[in-house]
Parts: C-alpha cells; structure tokens; sequence
C-alpha cells in the first residue's frame, strides 16, 4: 500500500482525482469529483477521471465471508434462521457469549460471538452495513488500523452486552458494524467531512433508533462497539496529530482500550456469578 505523500508514515488506499497522488484521511478534502490532495482542492482544475480508491478492501471481504460461514454453519446445526431467538446449536451452545461462560473463563466468546447471527435476516443487515461501511473507511485508513478498530469494536460490544444483559446469550456482528460506523465518522470528520451531509450520520442515527425501538436488540452491545469504535479512532487518528504522539503510541493505546474492553467484561461476568 502507498503512503500519504504529505506524510509518509501513513499508508492509505485513497488518491487525489486529479493528480493521483496518494492522500491520507488528513489530506483529503471532499469535492463534487471526489477527494483531492491539499494543493489540488485550491487549485480547482477540471478533472479528467474520478478515482476515490485505488486500493480493495480486502479484509472487509475476508471478514464478510468468515460471517456468512459461520452464520451458515449455526443455521444448518439448528440455530433459528428467522429471527425470533437464536435458537439452540453446538455453535450457538459453545461461541455465543453470556456472563455464566465468561465467569467460566471461556473468554473467546467474546471474538466468537461476534461471527454468530441470530437469523437471516440478522445476517443480511449486518453483512450489507459491514461491505458498504467496510468499502468506504478500510481505503481510507489501511487493512491493519481498519482490522484494529473492527476487533475493538468487536470486543467492546461484548462487554457492553454483558454489562446490560444478565442472564441471555448474545450473538452478532453489530458491535463491530456500530464500532466502524462511528470511526467513520470520526475520519470523516477530521478529513473536513461534513457526516450529516454525506448521510452516514442519519444512518447512525437511524440505527440508534432501532437499537432502542426495537425488541430482541441488544442495546449494550450497538453502544459499546459505537464507543469502541469512535474512541480507537480519537486514538489513532485525533490524539495523534493534536498531541503529536508516535503512531506506534496510537496504535498501543488502542489495543489497551481492547484489553480494558475484555478485562470489564471478565470482571462484570465475574460480580454477576458471585
């Protein structure tokens, strides 16, 4: 992957539309004919082609087909496939999370969780927000910063489900899709992005009131991925550049957020047990 040309220890799959030069979220500005580099965005010249990304989301792929998979794999083992409760399966019985099997010390439910879906329909949503929300920041900020934010996200709706969720298993990838909505936003934002504009923070909003309308939802795990999520990007992108930090200082203080996420999870499951 190419590095910023402004700042070479960024990578980023973004390119300016009208010299093509590579350009980090910092460096973009939005135009009718996509993002352009600092000096291209004063300049004003016409454009010949538009080019947003020169680079696939790869990972994002790569984590939609290990979704389908495993949701697939739960359904033909008998867990529900239309939506009301996620029924019983060996998948289901052993990756799903809950206070009991964390307080147990089977803590990877708290990644597995988040490949199970509680029907089709579950599956579907989650899948179409993960390639569209996917496709629009992984470009932007890089495989491995983009898979950072999605695990911590990812954790940290797990513990938000186990915060507000006693008793219940919990399942799905809504944490990590929640987690990386809000990222986004916070990259667009830094990127002079306007997010009501671009209609990612109606999406949002409109999320968060299903979240809270809506029955079988699991309310801690949309607002713990959506917390994860916005402050990793506060971390790496943010905190970064105001305070000038190193980027391996960034990038550790986000895998900290992940380990605070699971230590808060095992210590809730722990005090629900006792």
């Amino acid at each position: 992957m190419e590095a910023c040309y402004r700042h070479p220890d960024r990578e980023t799959g973004v390119s300016c539309s009208n010299c093509g030069r590579p350009i980090c979220p910092d460096c973009m500005t939005s135009t009718p004919v996509g993002m352009r580099c600092p000096e291209c965005a004063r300049d004003r010249t016409k454009v010949a082609r538009v080019a947003l990304s020169s680079d696939t989301p790869t990972l994002t792929y790569i984590l939609i087909g290990i979704n389908v998979a495993v949701a697939l794999g739960g359904f033909l083992s008998g867990a529900n496939t239309t939506g009301g409760g996620i029924g019983a399966s060996r998948l289901i019985n052993d990756f799903s999370v809950s206070r009991v099997t964390i307080a147990d010390g089977e803590y990877w439910r708290l990644i597995t969780a988040g490949f199970l879906h509680a029907g089709i329909f579950h599956l579907g949503f989650n899948m179409f927000a993960l390639w569209v929300l996917g496709g629009l920041l992984e470009p932007a900020v890089g495989r491995l910063r983009f898979g950072l934010i999605y695990f911590v996200s990812l954790l940290a709706g797990s513990f938000g489900a186990l915060l507000l969720e006693p008793t219940a298993p919990t399942v799905g990838a809504s944490g990590a899709i929640f987690g990386i909505m809000g990222a986004a936003i916070v990259v667009m934002r830094k990127s002079g992005i306007n997010p009501l504009q671009s209609g990612l923070g109606f999406w949002l909003l409109l999320n968060l009131l299903f979240t809270f309308t809506a029955s079988n939802i699991s309310i801690g795990g949309h607002l713990g991925g959506l917390v994860g999520g916005v402050v990793s990007a506060l971390f790496l992108y943010d905190l970064r550049d105001r305070l000038r930090v190193p980027q391996v200082v960034a990038t550790g203080l986000t895998v900290g957020l992940g380990a605070l996420a699971v230590a808060g999870a095992i210590a809730v499951s722990q005090s629900g047990s006792a």
